[in-house]
């Protein structure tokens, strides 16, 4: 029996837009070449000091939920090439340790990278141990991407847009290097529910079958100004149902918590972090959310209208004007406007419907298979 491709997956916890389709390419690799390959993923912070892993992927998280505007600072600051350049240096000197040693117990055929700060060290540790083998880095920002992944212009590209594609041909990259396919999710994500089904899934739920829905998402960290949303809605949407996903705040779920029992907001659904989002968002009608990569292609794929109250710049403009510009959704960040705004759209069958068929018409697909089916055949 021939012995299984090892395919190492390397991202970083940094939000959840790198994990997200680093599980989804491991998930269909198994299902679709389970006996051929073995996909490892591997998170490039295992061992790095805790400091600097707190920086990273807490600060991260920290500074979106109460900073937001000094994480833009930074993220623009890092766009200064020397400055970009330092930032990688140094993530790179705490990151290559741990990567020499898994590395050197185990050669894998193939690496697949998912953050932009495992570039540089996964190269230079390859270089050191004299390992050739293909390398092609998944950009997880679809439509606007920091420069930091294209530090390294001689490398493979798999991308999520002609707009962005277009942008790193623009850059210096070669056509060669760059390879377009539709975003990565979760495989469940290429069907939505049936409408038939709806009602007996919001019933298994907890929900009125016969009111509409309304969720709060802003990701695994939940969203920002979550709460003053969730008071907004709740005292002037009384015959809407309205869930709001907390995610890994914990602060925002216990003030959540707090004011549906002062207020004995019997429409109001509280939960945290969950593992049903795809059913959620299937029974929902419209979502309030950001504009992060995966949670908004999610929302996109199960044909749901989604406002948008805020996103990150220059990370997420992309994302919003796709949205936009497609007339597939609202950005709207006067929050006090969103009872008015939801209601117009919900009280007006033609408005809704032409949001879903704009929608309808993106013939949007999960890159998913394609991508899995490209890296198993991909040789550089």
């Amino acid at each position: 029996m021939n012995q299984k491709k090892k395919y190492f997956l390397l991202y970083l916890k940094t939000g959840g837009g790198h994990l997200a389709p680093a599980k989804s390419i491991a998930n269909t690799l198994v299902q679709n070449f389970g006996d051929e390959v073995e996909p490892i993923l591997i998170d490039g912070f295992t061992k790095t000091n805790k400091i600097v892993k707190w920086v990273i992927e807490d600060g991260y998280r920290i500074l979106q939920a109460k900073a937001r505007w000094l994480y833009q600072t930074i993220y623009a600051i890092y766009k200064v090439f020397i400055i970009g350049k330092i930032s990688s240096n140094t993530i790179s000197f705490h990151v290559k340790p741990y990567l020499r040693e898994i590395f050197s117990a185990t050669k894998p055929d193939k690496v697949i990278i998912f953050h932009f700060f495992l570039i540089q060290p996964l190269h230079e540790v390859l270089e050191e141990l004299k390992i050739s083998i293909p390398v092609i880095t998944v950009v997880t920002d679809p439509y606007t991407a920091h420069p930091l992944w294209f530090l390294n212009k001689n490398q493979d590209f798999i991308v999520f847009s002609e707009r962005l594609k277009n942008w790193c041909i623009n850059k210096g990259i070669s056509r060669d290097k760059l390879h377009l396919f539709p975003f990565i999710l979760n495989e469940k994500f290429s069907n939505p529910i049936q409408s038939n089904e709806i009602p007996i899934l919001k019933k298994k739920l907890g929900f009125d079958i016969n009111k509409n829905i309304i969720i709060i998402l802003g990701g695994g960290d939940g969203i920002p100004q979550g709460l003053r949303i969730l008071k907004i809605l709740s005292n002037n949407l009384k015959e809407i149902e309205i869930a709001i996903i907390c995610g890994k705040n914990e602060s925002l779920y216990r003030k959540s918590l707090y004011l549906k029992e002062k207020n004995n907001l019997i429409n109001l659904k509280i939960y945290g972090y969950i593992d049903f989002i795809y059913e959620i968002l299937n029974i929902s009608d419209i979502v309030i959310t950001k504009c992060g990569a995966s949670t908004f292609m999610e929302i996109l794929m199960c044909k749901k209208i989604q406002v948008i109250t805020n996103y990150i710049w220059e990370q997420e403009k992309g994302n919003m004007e796709y949205l936009v510009e497609k007339k597939m959704g609202i950005y709207e960040p006067n929050i006090k406007k969103l009872p008015k705004l939801i209601t117009g759209i919900l009280g007006n069958k033609n408005i809704y419907q032409s949001y879903i068929e704009n929608i309808d018409k993106e013939f949007l697909q999960n890159g998913c298979g394609a991508v899995s089916k490209f890296i198993k055949v991909f040789d550089n």
